[in-house]
């Protein structure tokens, strides 16, 4: 697993620009990290690699938000809003998973294998449950490539950005 520490957005865009220059078709980013951590900065950085100059903002809202113009399409997905992995396919995001471009996901712990954060005073939503699937939820093909990354707050301006690269 390979970890840095983040001292400035900037930073933190710099990391996710850097992996989005070396991005190829098909992989999928799973962000975790506390409200405010730093997981949007981090795609604005990606879309910057891929050569998208469209704004990028967190799709909280939408759930997902696709930006092409680039070297591939990054599809943008926040599981903020979503509280179950049955929730997450009823809503049809399985495609997602099997990208024709790059999928990031913020929140990804709700629906892949990924290490939940841990809950802090600023976070009042517990999203620990979300980790277990129902025993009627179908299984989901994995995506083939994966990064598996989580984001803790140090300080106020410090971020450790830990990550694992994964082929299925």
């Amino acid at each position: 697993m390979a970890t840095c520490i983040s001292h400035s957005p900037a930073e933190t865009a710099a990391l996710g620009e850097a992996w989005g220059r070396e991005a190829e078709r098909g992989l999928v980013i799973g962000l975790s990290g506390d409200l405010g951590a730093g997981k949007t900065q981090l795609v604005k950085g990606l879309a910057r690699g891929l050569g998208i100059t469209e704004p990028v903002r967190s799709p909280t809202f939408a759930l997902v938000n696709i930006y092409s113009g680039g070297r591939l399409t990054l599809f943008h997905l926040d599981l903020y809003r979503l509280e179950t992995r049955e929730q997450i396919i009823a809503a049809g995001l399985e495609d997602y998973l099997q990208p024709e471009g790059v999928t990031v996901i913020e929140w990804a712990e709700r629906w892949l294998d990924a290490p939940a954060p841990q809950p802090t005073h600023h976070e009042p939503r517990n999203t620990q449950h979300a980790t277990r699937p129902a025993e009627d939820t179908p299984p989901l093909a994995p995506p083939d490539r994966v990064r598996i990354a989580r984001i803790e707050v140090l300080s106020e301006r410090e971020r450790r950005i830990s990550y694992e690269d994964s082929r299925r």
